[in-house]
C-alpha cells in the first residue's frame, strides 16, 4: 500500500471486471484508491469524478490540492484514460484486501481492559464492553455516561473520570470521536487517552486528574460506526432517511445549530457525503450532543473541547464556516495549536499542520467546533485530523494505533499544561 507513481500503461492493462457484490456487505475487492495532483485542473478532475460516478475521500477536488479518488474495477481503464498526463499515486492497490487486513479483529475477553486492546480494531459491542471494564477498574473515580441516543436508539456512550480522592464537577475536558463513521482510528485514539490517563501513575497525570473532569465519547455516531462493520466500511454519515430521496444519511458534523445556513460548507443533496440535513439539528445525534454540552457548560464549565477525526494530520481551530471570521481567542488558540503540533512531532516525527479549519482544510458549516466555541462558550476548542496524509487514508493499519495515540496524547498533554 505504499504510495508510488503508477504507470498509465500498467493501469490500462488491469482487469475491468466488476467487483463481486454482497447482499450483506459492500465489497471493495479490486477497487483502487489514487491520489491525483489536481493542480489548477479542479474543474477537469471534478468532471472526471462526476462522469465516471466515482467517490472521493476528502471532499471535492480543489485547485492546488491532491484528491484521493476511489475507483471500482469497472472504471479503471476509463479513469486511466481520463487522467492521462496527470500526476497520480496509488494509495491502495486493492482496497478490499486493505480492509480485510485492517478488520482482522482480536478477540476481547470481557474484564481484561489492558494495553493489548490497542493492538487491533474492534467490533462495536466490544468498545462498549471495554469502556465498562475500564470504568470497573476505577469505580470510585469514573462512571459510564451517555449524551443521549442515536437515531436507532443506541446510547452515545462515554466515560467520565476524575482524580482519585477528588470530587467530580470540576471544569470538563470533552473529547468526541468517530462522528464520521469510517474514521476508526479516532475511536481508538480517544480510548487511548482515557486508558492512559486513568492508568497513569506520573505526577503530571495525577495533576491533570486533580484539576479537571474528563468526559470522552469515542463513538458519537454509533449507527454509522456499526454500519461500517456490517455493511460498508467506507460509510461516513448517520443512518437517517430524507423525505423525497432514496439516499440515506445526514452528516452529523454539518448539522449543528450554528451557521448551518451559510452556503458553501456542506451539501444540500441527500446523496452527498456531507449532506447538511433538511434543517439544522434534524439529526438526533447532533441535537443530543449539543444539549449535553450546554448542560455541562452550565453545571461545571467546558475547559477544552476537541473533536477527533481522520485523516490529514491537522490540528485546527475555529472557524469552519468562514475563512475570514476570527475567533475571539484566535491568537492564543493558534499558539496552543502550534505547541501541540510540536509536541506531537517530538514523539515519532509526525508533522501536523495548524490553522483555522476553513483555511487549513476546507469550509465546513454547521460543525461541532464552531458551535462549541460560540454557542456553548467552551474556553478552548480544537479539531484534529489524525494520521495519515495519504498512504493509507481511512484504512489505517492497526500497527499505527499505538503510535497515533502516543503522539496525539503528547499534544493533549501540551494543551493541558499550557492552557491559561
Amino acid at each position: 500500500m505504499k504510495s508510488s507513481i503508477f504507470a498509465l500503461s500498467g493501469l490500462l492493462a488491469l482487469s475491468s471486471a466488476a467487483a463481486v457484490q454482497s447482499t450483506q456487505r459492500k465489497s471493495y475487492d479490486g477497487y483502487k484508491v489514487f491520489r491525483v495532483a489536481v493542480g489548477q485542473d479542479a474543474a477537469k478532475v471534478n468532471g472526471i469524478v462526476s462522469k465516471l460516478g466515482l467517490t472521493t475521500w476528502k471532499g471535492a477536488p480543489r485547485a492546488g490540492a491532491k484528491s484521493d479518488i476511489v475507483v471500482p474495477p469497472s472504471q479503471l481503464d476509463a479513469f486511466a484514460a481520463e487522467i492521462a498526463g496527470m500526476e497520480a499515486a496509488t494509495m491502495h492497490e486493492d482496497l478490499g484486501a486493505s480492509i480485510a487486513a485492517e478488520s482482522t479483529f482480536s478477540t476481547y475477553a470481557a474484564g481484561s481492559a489492558n494495553a493489548t486492546w490497542f493492538d487491533s480494531y474492534h467490533p462495536y459491542n466490544d468498545h462498549l464492553t471495554f469502556l465498562s471494564d475500564l470504568q470497573a477498574l476505577y469505580p470510585n473515580q469514573s462512571a459510564i455516561v451517555t449524551a443521549g441516543n442515536s437515531l436507532n436508539g443506541k446510547p452515545i456512550t462515554g466515560i467520565h473520570f476524575w482524580g482519585a480522592g477528588r470530587s467530580k464537577g470540576k471544569p470538563a475536558i470533552v473529547f468526541h470521536g468517530t462522528v464520521h463513521a469510517r474514521e476508526w482510528i479516532s475511536t481508538m485514539v480517544v480510548e487511548y487517552f482515557a486508558y492512559t490517563l486513568l492508568t497513569g501513575t506520573a505526577v503530571e497525570t495525577k495533576a491533570f486528574l486533580a484539576q479537571y473532569d474528563f468526559v470522552f465519547f469515542p463513538i458519537v455516531n454509533p449507527d454509522g460506526f456499526l454500519y461500517t462493520q456490517t455493511n460498508d466500511r467506507m460509510w461516513r454519515k448517520n443512518r437517517q432517511s430524507t423525505s423525497g430521496s432514496s439516499c440515506i444519511g445526514h452528516d452529523i458534523n454539518r448539522n449543528w445549530p450554528f451557521q448551518w445556513a451559510v452556503t458553501g460548507g456542506a451539501s444540500t443533496s441527500p446523496c452527498a457525503e456531507d449532506f447538511k440535513g433538511l434543517a439544522q439539528s434534524d439529526t438526533p445525534e447532533a441535537t443530543a450532543l449539543a444539549a449535553w454540552l450546554k448542560a455541562t457548560q452550565a453545571s461545571q464549565g467546558v475547559k477544552l473541547f476537541i473533536d477527533w477525526h481522520a485523516y490529514s494530520q491537522l490540528f485546527m481551530t475555529p472557524y469552519g464556516y468562514s475563512c475570514t471570521a476570527i475567533a475571539v481567542k484566535n491568537t492564543e488558540l493558534q499558539a496552543l495549536a502550534k505547541g501541540a503540533a510540536a509536541a506531537i512531532k517530538a514523539v515519532h516525527g509526525t508533522s501536523f499542520k495548524t490553522g483555522p479549519i476553513c483555511s487549513t482544510i476546507y469550509k465546513a458549516t454547521g460543525s461541532s467546533v464552531d458551535y462549541v466555541n460560540d454557542v456553548v462558550g467552551a474556553e478552548y476548542v480544537f479539531t484534529a485530523e489524525l494520521r495519515d496524509t495519504g498512504n493509507y487514508g481511512f484504512v489505517l493499519p492497526a500497527t499505527q494505533i499505538v503510535p497515533s495515540g502516543e503522539e496525539a496524547y503528547a499534544g493533549v498533554k501540551y494543551l493541558l499544561s499550557n492552557m491559561a
